[in-house]
C-alpha cells in the first residue's frame, strides 16, 4: 500500500495494521480516505483547509456531548507539518448513506417524513443554543458579522464572476445583494455556532430504520447566521420538506426570508470557489445557470 496517504497515516500511526482502503470522492474540500472499512480519515487538498481542519477538530470535541445525533469525533489527527497531504484527522466511520433529495422522495410515509425533520430541526436548535459570545470565549473562534461576511462575497463575485455572465444575471444578483445587505433582514439577529454546510451530503441516513444516522463535515463551522444552516436543507431538499423543518424551530419564520437568500448564493459561491482553486468542474457546476 503505497498510496501517499496510506504513507503518512502509517508514518504518524504505525501500529495502525491498515488491511484495505478506498478514495471517497465526494469531498470539495478534503481528500477522504476509508480505512479497514471502519475509518475515515480527511486530508485537506488547499493550504487554507488546514486551519479550518484543526478549528473544526476543537469545535466537534467541544458539542460532542452536547448533540444528539452522532458525529465525527477525531481518533487520529496530524498538526505537526502544515501542508496539504500531511495535515490529517480519522474517526471511525458513522454508518448510513448520504440523504440525498431522492431518498426523500421516495419515502412515502408522513410520519417518517416529519421524523426526519424533527431530528434535523432538532440538531440544528442544539448546535445553535451555543450562543457566539460562548463561542468566542471558549472556542476562540472569530466572528464576522453577515453583512461583513455577504458584502465580501459579493465583491469577490463582481470582480471575479460578472465577466462570465450574462448582463441579465449580473442586474438579478446585483438586486439580490443589494436588498439583502441594505435592508433590514439582519435587524435584531444573534450569531450562534452553526454547522455551516447543512446539506444532503453531510447528512447521514438509515434506509432500514428512515432515521438521521449521523452528521459530518464540519469543516464550515463556526459563528454565523442561524438561517444559514436552514439553506442547506432548502436547497437540498426543497420548499416543502424546508417548511416541515423550520415549523419545528424557535421563531423559525423570523429567519425564513434569510434562508432564501443565503440559498440563492451557493451556486454562486461553488463558481467562485471553482475559480479560486482552479477546480474547472467546481465552476463549470456553478456558474453554467448565469451564462
Amino acid at each position: 500500500m503505497n498510496h501517499k496517504f496510506i504513507k503518512n497515516i502509517q508514518s504518524v500511526y504505525p501500529e495502525l495494521i491498515i488491511r484495505q482502503f478506498y478514495i471517497n470522492e465526494i469531498g470539495q474540500n478534503n481528500d477522504v480516505i476509508v480505512v479497514n472499512d471502519s475509518l475515515v480519515f480527511r486530508f485537506p487538498k488547499y493550504e487554507q483547509g488546514i486551519e479550518q481542519l484543526r478549528r473544526e477538530t476543537e469545535i466537534l470535541k467541544y458539542i460532542e456531548d452536547r448533540v444528539s445525533l452522532p458525529i465525527p469525533a477525531p481518533v487520529y489527527k496530524s498538526f505537526d507539518v502544515f501542508e496539504p497531504g500531511k495535515v490529517f484527522t480519522g474517526y471511525h466511520l458513522i454508518e448510513g448513506q448520504p440523504f440525498w433529495k431522492e431518498s426523500l422522495l421516495a419515502i412515502k410515509s408522513d410520519e417518517h417524513i416529519r421524523g426526519l425533520a424533527s431530528q434535523l430541526a432538532s440538531i440544528l436548535i442544539e448546535i445553535h443554543s451555543i450562543s457566539g459570545e460562548t463561542a468566542i470565549r471558549e472556542l476562540q473562534l472569530d466572528a464576522r458579522h453577515p453583512r461583513e461576511e455577504m458584502s465580501d462575497l459579493y465583491e469577490r463575485i463582481k470582480d471575479k464572476l460578472f465577466p462570465f455572465m450574462r448582463k441579465e444575471s449580473q442586474a438579478e444578483v446585483t438586486d439580490s445583494f443589494e436588498n439583502f445587505l441594505n435592508g433590514n433582514l439582519l435587524a435584531n439577529f444573534k450569531l450562534t455556532l452553526i454547522h455551516g454546510d447543512f446539506g444532503a451530503s453531510n447528512i447521514l441516513w438509515n434506509q432500514g430504520t428512515n432515521e438521521i444516522s449521523g452528521i459530518i463535515d464540519f469543516g464550515g463551522s463556526g459563528i454565523g447566521d442561524p438561517a444559514y444552516d436552514f439553506a442547506g436543507i432548502l436547497s437540498s431538499y426543497g420548499e416543502d420538506f424546508f417548511n416541515k423543518c423550520i415549523d419545528l424551530y424557535p421563531n423559525g419564520r423570523q429567519i425564513a426570508k434569510r434562508v432564501h437568500f443565503y440559498k440563492s448564493t451557493f451556486a454562486l459561491q461553488e463558481a467562485l470557489h471553482g475559480i479560486e482553486n482552479d477546480d474547472q468542474q467546481a465552476f463549470e457546476n456553478g456558474i453554467h445557470i448565469y451564462r
